[in-house]
């Protein structure tokens, strides 16, 4: 629990750190912890009136509410936004008003939880069972750092920067590794065995349940000064120095873990100045590094499919300490060289007798040909290098009634829609509301309706 804490505060401190993964088993608190995050988040600072939560001191300037123009500061709490795993495009992203545009005839844009959650925290509770459809919305959205909207008339981009939180337990799946990347930090958390820690946690409960105005109350000390160190923590951030021995400290790191890309070495680099603001310090220290590379590089090590996620502290202690530039020798000279004589140190080389050379011990075989040893002779299933054959048919339900995929389309009740038709006979299925009222508005008048095309009523 103190690295996930720890963690969270960090990537609440600096933001570009790109949100935390909490891997867990159940019953673990990993959802309990994330929503209480807002209680000791900073107030946030927007715009009056601005449904995307602008800025007042660098409004965005292709706000759809925009422009602001000389705007005032209106201060509301942190804003926790949860994306349920049933959630609908439409839902995420926004789509058109249809309120206004049946009953004004205005093309109106509806903000979805994207906006919702810009400058804030966006919640994923079980990420890992997210629909693939929702994941790229949200990778596009995170990669760039707002969200684009073309559907249904409504042509709009607004901001969307936000802390993806998201909570899963590996038992009921894994999640994709375009996604998995895009969390900054990873936890895995494990509920304690030690009986007496057991204890506490059960009369901690048990006490909330009975009274949890007065629980709240017992805390409410501690907890206002972990926010108000956050506070500092943040306005120390920007004066916190990174060193170049610090930056090839983490570049070396990452690289004897073997990571992909460069995204590892840049949010080590970010994690480490977050936690040195976290500690008081103005300069990254080898701790900063230690303790954002434990959180940044488990998800993203390459490692065998039977390996066990995680990381191995030795290996990581073993990598810091190679990395860690030795101290000064007070022995050396003014001019940086060791206190002898010639290239070699003033140490005269050991002679070196032919027989017992590098070569002394050379397999006699070395430098022949390989021998090779011959392998099972092909059977009649399989066609030599130079031979024709006919290949296998692979085949998956594509678009059409069946089972939804994961990486075909399929005809069901959730997930992207595909296409919209006129309905025959007594098909099942939901109709498509915006399909359906678009083929029913011009027939009112003629079905004897006078007035508005459509009557649009708010319920």
């Amino acid at each position: 629990m103190e690295d996930l804490q720890l963690a969270l505060i960090l990537a609440t401190i600096s933001p570009a750190i790109g949100g935390v993964l909490i891997r867990g088993e159940k019953g673990t608190a990993k959802s309990t912890a994330v929503r209480a995050l807002t209680e000791i988040l900073p107030p946030v600072d927007v715009v009056p009136g601005c449904r995307f939560s602008c800025d007042p001191a660098a409004p965005a300037s292709d706000c759809p509410d925009g422009p602001h123009a000389a705007p005032e500061a209106v201060s509301r709490a942190a804003r926790l936004v949860e994306l349920p795993v049933g959630a609908t495009e439409d839902r995420v992203l926004g789509s058109l008003h249809l309120e206004k545009a049946l009953a004004e005839g205005i093309t109106a844009y509806e903000p979805g939880l994207l906006a919702a959650a810009h400058r804030g925290l966006l919640y994923v509770d079980e990420v890992n069972l997210l629909h693939d459809h929702l994941v790229d919305v949200l990778l596009d959205a995170a990669a760039m750092g707002r969200a684009t909207v073309e559907r249904d008339g409504v042509s709009v981009t607004h901001p969307a920067r936000f802390v993806l939180v998201g909570t899963m337990n590996p038992e009921e799946g894994e999640l994709r590794p375009q996604l998995l990347d895009r969390f900054g930090l990873t936890v895995d958390v494990v509920a304690s065995r030690d009986p007496a820690v057991r204890v506490e946690v059960m009369r901690a409960r048990l006490t909330y349940e009975a009274d949890p105005a007065a629980f709240v109350i017992r805390y409410d000390g501690p907890q206002r000064e972990l926010a108000e160190r956050i506070v500092k923590a943040r306005d120390l951030l920007s004066e916190v120095i990174l060193t170049d021995s610090a930056l090839r400290q983490i570049a070396e790191i990452c690289a004897s873990f073997d990571v992909d890309g460069m995204r590892a070495d840049l949010v080590t680099a970010r994690t480490a100045v977050a936690h040195a603001a976290w500690s008081g310090r103005t300069v990254v220290e080898v701790e900063d590094v230690r303790a954002a590379a434990k959180l940044a590089l488990p998800h993203r090590r390459r490692r065998n499919p039977f390996d066990a996620p995680g990381m191995d502290e030795d290996q990581l202690d073993q990598a810091i300490q190679d990395s860690t530039p030795p101290p000064p020798d007070p022995d050396d000279d003014p001019d940086g060289g060791p206190d002898n004589d010639g290239p070699g140190g003033g140490v005269d080389p050991e002679p070196t007798d032919s027989t017992d050379g590098p070569d002394a011990d050379r397999d006699p075989d070395a430098g022949q040909p390989e021998k090779q040893i011959p392998g099972p002779a092909p059977t009649g299933d399989v066609a030599g290098s130079s031979e024709p054959y006919k290949a296998r048919l692979l085949s998956v339900q594509a678009a059409g009634a069946g089972v939804a995929g994961r990486r075909s389309r399929a005809i069901t009740e959730v997930g992207r829609v595909v296409g919209d038709r006129a309905r025959v006979g007594r098909e099942s299925g939901r109709p498509h509301l915006l399909a359906t009222i678009r083929a029913a508005a011009p027939h009112q008048h003629v079905r004897g309706r006078a007035g508005a095309g459509l009557a649009v009523r708010a319920s």
